[in-house]
């Protein structure tokens, strides 16, 4: 069976700009994959890359395939048909992916119609039961609701609602609780993987919060400087990192640090090059003793 989401040497520029910049990696189906990096290191360049989402000044080299298809190269209808279809996304900030003067009810059934041969009857119904599946309370009578009398943990379950209405089999969620609060960002993140464990959706999880990636997620990836460094399973590479970036990484965690104590830092100018030659550097030191 072909992976949900594989990328084959993928690289993305900008003019002279590398911003993802050789990735390769395969999702297995059902897990929650983390990718983990600071802000510019290409997690959201890589996670457009995969929806067909970048601009048309962005160049694409190598492969991205969900379910076995190839996405470069796809021309836009495909595109549109492939999104919500069989991949979906959900993004940062709810309020920018909702229409602030449409009901929700009708955002979320648009979505099914746009997919699916169903009356307008059949898609209001499976959207009710979508806003109930995500938590929304009295969803019928909330139905016509227009976003703003949400709050923000119910905006961001609306638009998960939406990413799940034809059940897709690849969910990229490209920082979906950094505007929460940490009450509502722990019931999103749960909401999540419940979704996963009763669809089988597999998620690509784009975080820089290695907390978050700690809860919920499976593997984890650690991106800098448009590279994927190091992946492993989660508590493993928390607990055992092998690269000199996540070593700094983690220790750059105030939860880690003694109360008091100055965080280290990770200098401005570290390049991938200098942290690959400090990564070679530790291992030879370690193999001669």
């Amino acid at each position: 069976m072909s992976a949900p989401l594989s990328l084959g040497n993928l690289g993305v520029r900008f003019g002279a700009a590398a911003a993802v910049d050789g990735v390769s990696l395969d999702l297995v189906r059902g897990e929650i994959f983390g990718i983990v990096g600071e802000s510019g290191s290409g997690k959201s360049t890589l996670a457009n890359a995969a929806m067909g989402l970048l601009p048309a000044a962005a160049t694409v080299s190598g492969s991205i395939s969900i379910n076995g298809r190839e996405v470069v190269g796809l021309g836009d209808d495909a595109l549109r048909q492939m999104r919500g279809n069989e991949a979906a996304m959900i993004f940062q900030d709810p309020s920018a992916s909702l229409d602030p003067t449409w009901p929700v009810g009708d955002q979320i059934a648009e979505t099914i119609r746009a997919h699916r041969p169903v009356g307008a009857r059949e898609a209001k119904a499976r959207a009710i039961a979508l806003m109930a599946e995500v938590g929304i309370p009295e969803p019928a009578a909330r139905y016509n609701d227009v976003p703003h009398h949400f709050s923000g943990g119910q905006r961001q379950r609306i638009v998960i609602a939406a990413a799940l209405a034809n059940n897709p089999q690849l969910l990229i969620a490209d920082e979906p609780t950094t505007a929460l609060d940490v009450t509502i960002q722990a019931q999103v993140l749960q909401l999540i993987d419940r979704l996963r464990r009763d669809h089988g959706t597999t998620v690509l999880l784009i975080t820089h919060d290695l907390g978050v990636v700690s809860m919920v997620c499976d593997r984890v990836g650690v991106m800098y400087g448009g590279k994927l460094l190091e992946i492993g399973e989660t508590q493993d590479l928390i607990a055992r990192p092998t690269h000199a970036y996540t070593r700094a990484l983690l220790a750059a965690n105030p939860a880690s640090s003694p109360r008091g104590t100055r965080l280290p830092v990770i200098p401005a100018e570290w390049s991938v090059e200098s942290l690959e030659a400090a990564e070679l550097s530790a291992r030879t030191e370690a193999a001669h003793g």
